[in-house]
């Protein structure tokens, strides 16, 4: 069995959320951690975990963030952490993949399925081996209990339900 651990410095967890409904806002999560253990050379028996620190939420606006971090959307001190356990990784083709796992938000756990890109393996220049992937996904951010909603004066959503999820991820073999 080979073990992986994600290159937080190679890898990046971002979403987008429609604001206005004219305009994406793009955050991301800073820290974060994952493992991926699979026997197989293509990953279709990859078990995966994944992590974020709900603190690390970054949306290059110090306000904002600090909105996401209170009770109206994540509730950081209550919930610091969200996660995603993986049950299956589903090969549709060389290189794409069905990714499904549960994954908790304010101690709220939904099944999703996520799209994943493989984009190959490489030893990189110090003799770690590496594999990368890219993965989509869409959650409803409402489902998990980041309900807060407001409206503008002609009746318009301020932040849509949906919430794209990409992350770009480099996993290191471990010896």
């Amino acid at each position: 069995m080979a073990t992986y651990k994600i290159d937080a410095a190679h890898s990046e967890i971002t979403f987008k959320v429609k604001h206005l409904m004219i305009t994406n806002v793009t955050g991301s999560f800073t820290k974060f951690d994952a493992t991926m253990e699979s026997e197989a050379a293509d990953f279709s028996d990859a078990k995966i975990s994944f992590e974020a620190d709900i603190d690390s939420v970054n949306t290059n606006n110090e306000q904002r963030d600090g909105h996401l971090k209170s009770d109206d959307f994540f509730a950081a001190e209550k919930f610091p952490k969200l996660t995603f356990v993986s049950k299956s990784l589903t090969k549709k083709s060389d290189d794409e993949y069905t990714l499904t796992g549960d994954l908790t938000i304010r101690d709220v756990t939904k099944t999703i399925d996520l799209a994943v890109e493989f984009g190959g393996t490489m030893v990189d220049p110090w003799g770690q081996h590496k594999a990368g992937f890219e993965i989509n996904g869409k959650i409803n951010r409402k489902e998990f209990g980041l309900g807060w909603g407001a409206v503008t004066e002609a009746g318009g959503v301020v932040v849509s339900d949906e919430v794209k999820l990409h992350l770009a991820v480099q996993m290191i073999k471990q010896a």
